[in-house]
């Protein structure tokens, strides 16, 4: 994404949906997530850091394959010091990505790192 189109989209994401949302902002932005999951379903996990390109929310990795946890770590050039977003909307929408894949309950964790967000997908036991 160009660095004009960043900008537009780094006010909406960062201060006008924080703005009218208020307090409620990462909650509402994870339900949100949710909600574009369904929308947009992903048939595969090989398929998820496409839709994060063209999303424009970053590249995708993953790290790490347990049986009840995956880790993913997302960057982007925004990332660093100044990076201030929430990634709660990410967040859902793994979450429930992984709820359709494994019929089953999901939570997703975010912890923001130096240069990337690590994302912690923890499924419930079978």
């Amino acid at each position: 994404m160009d660095e004009m189109n960043q900008f537009g989209y780094n006010l909406i994401r960062n201060d006008v949906l924080k703005d009218v949302l208020g307090k409620e902002h990462d909650q509402i932005l994870y339900w949100i997530g949710k909600s574009l999951a369904r929308k947009y379903p992903i048939a595969t996990m090989e398929e998820l850091p496409e839709f994060f390109l063209k999303a424009n929310w970053g590249n995708l990795t993953l790290e790490k394959e347990k049986r009840n946890l995956y880790i993913y770590l997302l960057s982007g050039d925004w990332m660093g010091k100044t990076d201030t977003r929430c990634y709660q909307l990410e967040a859902g929408f793994l979450a429930q990505q992984f709820e359709m894949w494994e019929n089953r309950g999901v939570g997703v964790t975010p912890s923001v790192q130096r240069s990337s967000v690590k994302f912690e997908i923890e499924m419930d036991r079978l």
